[in-house]
């Protein structure tokens, strides 16, 4: 008996299920991917294609969307065309659809048949030196409160590596620092719901410290607002992203520093001190190796240098 199969985008509410259920994605990834998907099943149907089925698509289907995409813009004033690395956004999305159809034994196209544009100058990880790092840490005054929870913010996002969502989600009773405590490990969960270790390092755990005895409120936010409509709230991750463009201001840092260049900073730190690319990417969350990648051609130009210092045999 012949299976019937629906036009594609009659399939988006059963994905959409399937990245919750089976595959534990956050709402928020649920929604970009539904916002993506859309988007080519927009482009289906101005090329009367909506009613064809998943065995229906093919190579030529997916190379046409892809010009497509190549060629759209972002407005029709500025004719702006969509960056490559958003390109990708649109295309992963499809890709993880066609892996829905796989998995649930509907005959489609292959998921690897959906390649994704490169483009290594999108690729760049923009990072600060260590020195600069101490210069931007350095900088909040802490003969105040402000003053103390951001540098607190600051050291605790380069101790750890935290994305700026991760960072603002943290609770107090995370911290149990004791008169005794020099560094500490925390759980997190993390982006996609996954759980993680991050470590604290003595002088982050000096400064939460010192930011912490100066709190007499009951929220169980760690970091809070001081000022506004709302003061005592949680800090938001715009407020987090506008303290951090604020001191690298101050420092006199790149105008393009911000919370993921600690991020980067970090993993660039331990990369270039020889930690394995495997723990960089446990320490940073990533749940593909691939992601963690984008830091090696960073790192390479260095290990090189190492490597030309201390290894082997010298001419004499």
């Amino acid at each position: 008996m012949s299976q019937d199969f629906k036009p594609l985008p009659q399939y988006l509410s059963d994905f959409l299920d399937w990245l919750e259920i089976e595959k534990g994605v956050s709402n928020k990834t649920q929604e970009n991917y539904e916002r993506f998907l859309k988007c080519f099943f927009k482009w289906l149907k101005a090329n009367k294609l909506d009613t064809i089925t998943p065995p229906e698509l093919t190579k030529e289907h997916i190379w046409k969307y892809r010009v497509f995409l190549s060629r759209h813009y972002i407005s029709k004033n500025t004719k702006k065309p969509i960056k490559r690395s958003t390109q990708n956004y649109y295309l992963i999305a499809l890709r993880s659809f066609l892996t829905f159809f796989a998995e649930k034994d509907i005959p489609s196209l292959p998921p690897e048949k959906v390649k994704l544009p490169k483009d290594k100058d999108e690729r760049t990880i923009h990072f600060l030196t260590l020195e600069q790092v101490k210069k931007l840490l350095e900088t909040p005054d802490t003969r105040d409160v402000i003053g103390l929870r951001d540098r607190a913010i600051l050291e605790v996002l380069f101790s750890t590596g935290l994305r700026v969502s991760e960072l603002v989600a943290l609770n107090r009773d995370q911290i149990k620092i004791k008169p005794d405590t020099k560094d500490l490990e925390i759980s997190i969960i993390g982006k996609g719901g996954y759980p993680r270790t991050v470590y604290l390092s003595e002088r982050a755990v000096k400064w939460l410290r010192e930011y912490l005895n100066t709190r007499g409120d009951k929220n169980k936010a760690l970091f809070i607002n001081y000022r506004g409509k709302d003061p005592s709230s949680r800090l938001t991750r715009r407020s987090v992203e506008r303290i951090v463009k604020k001191y690298t201001l101050l420092a006199g840092l790149p105008a393009n520093t911000t919370c993921h260049t600690l991020r980067h900073s970090f993993a660039t730190d331990l990369l270039m001190k020889g930690v394995d690319l495997r723990t960089v990417q446990e320490f940073l969350g990533h749940k593909n190796i691939v992601t963690t990648q984008v830091y090696t051609h960073i790192t390479k130009p260095r290990l090189r240098e190492i490597h030309r210092k201390y290894h082997g045999l010298k001419e004499k």
